[in-house]
């Protein structure tokens, strides 16, 4: 192809002096003219074409993640300036240090496995890392096509208008494997016998599952979900910085690092 270029633009040197523009028309000519001419430059030269492609293809791929990885950046700055500032009020089941300089909210769903591996790998080595300097709020993202998901958001927030405690220890059942599988299996017969093994009282737990203040307040925590616009779960926001998936416990720890560095944070 370079040789292709380099003959009808010799020819053209040889007629007179011309420029590069006029060149390069000259050359997208003789090829409308005559497509055959691509062809049989690859067919000579399959294996030189071959290696520009790739080498092309290479370079591209190069130059698109430098450029995703300055936008990331870029995001992030802007998210560490102008933070997302989440509702946390009583109607939340705070756990580790209410007032705690790290803050990390989480949206999410009782059947996420993203979610369950997300507990195990980000959140309780965070709260345990961070023991005394972290407060955790945990919120609701049910997905539609998880069927026990939002049933089980509901009795989430009916624990916890009997206890913290309760919602706190709901969760971490739930958020095994082995809960998992029961959860598929038995339905809202195996968050009743979660419940009952934590002590809750059952006839209150009945009638505050079916409540509006329950029901609300899972719809409350979607409609803030959307509006940080977090659509999968699991999503978190971490000093109003939004998370959106589920990133290695090394990403939050990154943030926190940004944070202290633009002196949003002290701990």
């Amino acid at each position: 192809m370079k040789k292709l270029i380099a003959l009808i633009g010799a020819g053209l040197m040889l007629a007179s002096c011309v420029s590069d523009d006029k060149i390069a028309t000259a050359v997208k000519k003789a090829i409308k003219e005559d497509p055959n001419l691509i062809a049989e430059a690859i067919k000579a030269h399959p294996a030189e074409v071959m290696q520009a492609l790739q080498t092309a293809a290479r370079d591209a791929r190069e130059v698109m993640a430098k450029q995703r990885e300055e936008d990331e950046k870029a995001k992030l700055m802007d998210a560490v300036n102008n933070p997302l500032k989440p509702s946390i009020t009583d109607a939340d089941a705070i756990r580790g240090t209410k007032g705690a300089p790290i803050q990390l909210v989480e949206y999410s769903d009782f059947q996420c496995p993203y979610c369950t591996k997300g507990y195990e790998e980000v959140v309780k080595v965070l709260l345990e890392k961070y023991d005394g300097k972290i407060q955790f709020v945990y919120k609701h993202l049910p997905l539609s096509f998880h069927s026990e998901a939002r049933i089980a958001a509901h009795y989430y927030e009916a624990l916890r208008l009997q206890k913290d405690d309760f919602a706190h220890k709901f969760h971490d059942v739930l958020f095994t494997n082995e809960a998992q599988q029961k959860l598929r299996q038995f339905k809202e017969k195996y968050l009743q016998t979660v419940a009952k093994e934590l002590g809750a009282n059952m006839k209150k737990l009945a009638a505050d599952v079916k409540s509006e203040k329950v029901i609300n307040k899972v719809k409350a925590d979607e409609a803030e979900a959307a509006k940080f616009q977090i659509q999968g779960t699991p999503g978190f926001v971490l000093n109003g910085v939004p998370i959106r998936g589920a990133y290695p416990i090394q990403h939050f720890e990154d943030v926190l690092k940004l944070l202290q560095d633009n002196g949003k944070l002290k701990i």
